[in-house]
């Protein structure tokens, strides 16, 4: 089963909590990324995702000068970085999430989104596939 170490993105993209959901859209946007990292005192404490702005402009009386801390997710397990792709699999599904933060001696380094995990799940079956087809062309 193939680790993640190698395959989440180290490059945290983070914003403050107190800043409006307006300014984390776009560095969604701008970034081209499907979730932020949200900080309170210093210290990553949820995401925010495309969903969770969704959530906002369905809300009844959405205002995009609200915190984004309002908005973020606080309460998503995270993964360590020697986690398998189907631990994070299954705690993205089990979380309705498509995204997770990374942690390694209790300091987020990065996060994880579901098409990470289904590109290392393809590339270990093609690995396999590969595997498979040489020992029986050799045979």
């Amino acid at each position: 089963m193939g680790k993640i170490d190698r395959h989440f993105s180290r490059e945290l993209v983070s914003i403050d909590g107190s800043a409006p959901l307006r300014a984390a859209a776009g560095l969604l946007h701008e970034r081209r990324i499907g979730a932020i990292a949200v900080r309170d005192k210093g210290k990553v404490v949820g995401l925010l995702t495309e969903r969770d702005l969704v959530a906002c402009v369905l809300d009844p009386s959405p205002q995009s000068n609200e915190p984004v801390l309002k908005w973020a997710r606080k309460k998503l397990p995270t993964v360590g970085s020697s986690a398998s792709e189907s631990d994070c699999a299954n705690l993205m599904r089990d979380h309705n999430t498509r995204h997770l933060l990374v942690e390694d001696d209790g300091e987020i380094v990065g996060i994880i989104s579901m098409r990470d995990v289904i590109r290392l799940m393809l590339d270990e079956k093609q690995f396999i596939i590969e595997q498979l087809q040489d020992y029986l062309y050799r045979s």
